[in-house]
């Protein structure tokens, strides 16, 4: 696309690239982003990446046979596997989708407005619901309805209606 930076040691191979996209030292396979998408550092879009306009997807991130929302982000160290991403979420520092089980690949549906807590792994198949939570390190392996928060290893659900744990000040 027109207005695209592409650095160097990036490799874009059988891709769709929109317009004003940067790619930083980057590897790009059988993948789309759309308008104005950042990926990299050292990122690999893998086939059937598709990124919708103003993702970001940073430093050590990866990417396969998933859609991820207009505006989602995810910084660093993220791996997101067979996965549906909807718009304006965040995927903390080493999040990552655990899809295969040992014999199946398994889908995680994850809806707009979600933050997704550092460290948290997302066991699939699994549905996350809009502007849920993560917490820091969690093990999602059930459902997350909308509004809730997931936490703890495994991860327990706090619904709106639930006390959730404050952080403790010094």
């Amino acid at each position: 696309g027109e207005g695209c930076e592409i650095g160097p040691n990036s490799i874009v191979s059988n891709s769709s690239i929109g317009q004003g996209c940067k790619i930083t030292s980057s590897v790009i396979e059988q993948a789309t982003l759309e308008d104005a998408v950042i990926v990299g550092p050292f990122s690999h879009m893998r086939p059937g990446a598709h990124l919708e306009s103003e993702v970001h997807i940073g430093n050590y991130g990866e990417v396969k046979n998933s859609r991820i929302g207009r505006g989602t982000k995810s910084g660093h160290f993220s791996y997101i596997g067979d996965a549906d991403v909807g718009a304006n979420v965040n995927i903390g520092a080493g999040a990552i989708t655990c899809n295969y089980d040992g014999d199946n690949k398994n889908r995680t549906i994850i809806e707009d407005g979600v933050f997704i807590g550092s460290d948290s792994m997302l066991v699939a198949p699994l549905h996350i619901g809009a502007n849920a939570r993560t917490g820091v390190g969690s093990i999602v392996t059930k459902d997350v309805p909308a509004g809730a928060s997931a936490i703890g290893a495994p991860a327990r659900i706090i619904t709106n209606g639930q006390k959730q744990p404050q952080k403790e000040v010094d």
